[in-house]
């Protein structure tokens, strides 16, 4: 009779389980239609960064669908709706979160910035067309003028300012001349008082205010800053408190150190796979000898691209043998490439993916040293470990399917993003896909490359390591080019990408892992249905993910405390 049971349950499971994924919007959908399109309204009607009365409304806003939210009954949601509401609401307080910083820094910048308050009233005038008396407002702009640059002249003996003070000073003047540039390209020409009169004004006060903005910009306390260590990459590490919070806001239960913790287990697993194959290749344990052999495997001056498309066709080749994942004809046929400019390889030496394949490899402008360090870097062994990461079932596919389900979920994030991307990179280990020793030195190199990526990214953020110290780890840990390493160091911390933005491959790739074994390795679904799952959900943190696809009983006040990683 218990064995009955057991396997009533088994076909019920997997009878549920084998539904198609519900496409339908959630219970929340509307409210959130309706938030986007209110915001993006207020957007463009409070456009001025830094004023006081953009901040007032939009704290007034983000309340209001606080309350409209909470109004909800998340008690009877469906576990979509559920996450939907939890989702919503942490975005909302942590924009109020924000807003609350921004007002609390410039009420510590009022002696440098409110010169320019008077612009925020002429400007609200314009937004309804208002007839302006043409010979105040002159005179009002020339008072502006002359009071910053009189203020300007004795800038220097102002106490200097943190690093955040300082860019949210050049920031406000930033806005408040934005607002003055809306305010004459209205009325110039058409209203001939005004013109006579402002012009001169307008173009004194516009110039007065650039150069301002950027006084205050460098207004910085030098001892605040980060040193140049001689690699030319000056970032700003946020320290521990800040990256504590945006890991909760992340939903990644774990301290910085854990995850440091983490990462450095993981190396050693790929140090166990890449003796392995060093040994394999017949070069005992030294392998960098072995990853030197495999680096030389690059193909000639443009025949990369072609090498790509071969890489590509057989990694979904592998996909569709195997039935991992559903691919739409469409995504096959539309996505295409471009090789990216010198430049741009300075900041990104490997592949970019979506749905444009953007191929990093030498141009004859490059020196020699450099087109060898990028070709090798980016040999075949190495790229077909990538392949599929930026394209399918990656970037590319990801990016097809968030347009198509479940658009209106905003909860963008490189834990969903790249640790999907990632977690292919998993299981196309597992499935045996390298071809022999030397795709397994491609495979570990980008493994260990994303190891080394949690462990210096948050060193340095916890104001442990230098970017030079993070270069040299690359080299002499990972195996990277120099040149490639230090365009992988200037990435992180120089450019918009988050802080936590480089330890969300392998950490959202985990928490892929965990939920794979969960539902897939205990026999609940198959790879492809859990897959096209996740592909119909859209972009969320991943254990929202697991929320909905395990029907978890989620609690208006959720905690994360899903401790995903199992060694």
């Amino acid at each position: 009779m218990a064995r009955l049971y057991f396997l009533l349950c088994l076909v019920l499971t997997n009878t549920l389980f084998a539904q198609p994924p519900d496409d339908r919007p959630t219970e929340v959908y509307s409210l959130i239609i309706n938030y986007q399109a209110d915001r993006g309204s207020l957007e463009r009607f409070y456009f001025v960064q830094g004023s006081l009365e953009r901040k007032d409304r939009f704290i007034a806003f983000y309340q209001d669908y606080l309350k409209k939210l909470e109004q909800l009954p998340f008690e009877t949601l469906s576990a979509g709706g559920k996450v939907d509401y939890l989702l919503t609401k942490r975005d909302l307080e942590n924009e109020l979160y924000l807003l609350n910083q921004e007002a609390k820094e410039i009420g510590q910048l009022t002696k440098f910035v409110s010169f320019g308050n008077p612009i925020y009233e002429i400007e609200k005038k314009r937004r309804r067309g208002l007839h302006l008396n043409s010979e105040e407002t002159a005179n009002q702009l020339n008072a502006i003028q002359k009071n910053i640059s009189v203020f300007a002249l004795s800038l220097s003996k102002e106490p200097n300012l943190p690093p955040a003070l300082a860019s949210r000073a050049s920031s406000v003047v930033s806005g408040q001349q934005a607002a003055l540039k809306s305010v004459f390209e209205f009325y110039n020409g058409y209203d001939p008082d005004f013109t006579w009169w402002v012009k001169k004004p307008y173009q004194q006060l516009d110039s007065t205010l650039a150069k301002y903005s950027s006084l205050l910009k460098n207004k910085v306390d030098a001892s605040a800053l980060p040193k140049d260590d001689g690699s030319g990459i000056i970032g700003n590490p946020i320290g521990r408190d800040e990256l504590i919070r945006l890991l909760q806001y992340e939903m990644i239960p774990y301290t910085p150190e854990e995850l440091i913790e983490i990462a450095n287990k993981e190396f050693a697993w790929c140090d166990a796979e890449l003796l392995k194959a060093s040994k394999e290749m017949g070069f005992g344990p030294d392998w960098k000898k072995a990853q030197e052999k495999v680096k030389q495997s690059f193909v000639p001056e443009g025949q990369q691209p072609e090498a790509m498309l071969k890489l590509y066709e057989e990694s979904v080749a592998f996909l569709k043998k195997n039935d991992l994942i559903t691919i739409p004809p469409i995504a096959e046929e539309t996505w295409r490439m471009r090789m990216m400019s010198p430049k741009q390889q300075l900041i990104s030496p490997f592949f970019l993916g979506g749905e444009v394949l953007q191929i990093s490899y030498p141009t004859d402008e490059m020196n020699h040293e450099d087109k060898m360090m990028s070709m090798r870097g980016n040999n075949p062994h190495f790229s077909r470990a990538t392949v599929h990461h930026e394209l399918i079932a990656g970037h590319h596919l990801q990016g097809f399917m968030n347009r198509r389900y479940k658009e209106y979920r905003n909860y963008r994030t490189p834990f969903w993003s790249e640790g999907w991307a990632l977690y292919w990179e998993f299981i196309l280990w597992d499935m045996n896909f390298p071809r022999g020793p030397e795709d397994k030195i491609g495979m570990l190199f980008w493994r260990m490359h994303r190891c080394a990526r949690i462990i210096f990214s948050l060193n340095y953020h916890l104001g442990k390591w230098t970017p030079q110290q993070c270069i040299d780890f690359l080299v002499d840990r990972v195996g990277h080019e120099r040149a490639n390493a230090e365009g992988e160091v200037r990435r992180s911390f120089t450019t918009n990408y988050g802080p936590l933005y480089q330890l969300a491959y392998m950490t959202g790739a985990f928490q892929f892992y965990a939920l794979k074994k969960e539902l897939v390795d205990s026999g609940k679904i198959t790879y492809k249905q859990y897959h096209d799952a996740v592909m119909h959900e859209s972009s969320m943190p991943v254990e929202m993910v697991r929320a909905i696809l395990t029907d978890q009983k989620l609690k208006a006040n959720f905690k994360s405390e899903w401790r995903f990683y199992k060694k």
